[in-house]
C-alpha cells in the first residue's frame, strides 16, 4: 500500500488522553476502527479528519505516501 502512518495512532491518541475505552465509551471511534489502527490498515477520510482534529495536527503528520518501488527502501 503506497499509503502509510508516519505515528503510532494509538499511542498519540493517547498522549491527548483518548484511551481505547474512551475512544469506545464516547462512540469517537468503534471497535473496527480502532483495530484499523491496531494493525496499520487504511481508514476512512471522515476517520482521518477526526484523528486531525483530535490530535490537533495536520493530514501529512499522520500518513505519508511512499510510491510503489520505493516502499522497500523505507
Amino acid at each position: 500500500m503506497p499509503v502509510v502512518y508516519k505515528i503510532d495512532i494509538l499511542q498519540a491518541l493517547k498522549e491527548k488522553g483518548y484511551n481505547t475505552n474512551r475512544l469506545r465509551q464516547e462512540k469517537i471511534f468503534g471497535e473496527n476502527t480502532i483495530q484499523q489502527f491496531r494493525e496499520k490498515k487504511p481508514f476512512s477520510l471522515k476517520t482521518l479528519g477526526m484523528l486531525c482534529q483530535l490530535l490537533e495536527c495536520d493530514i501529512t503528520d499522520i500518513i505519508e505516501y511512499i510510491p510503489e518501488g520505493q516502499q522497500n527502501e523505507q
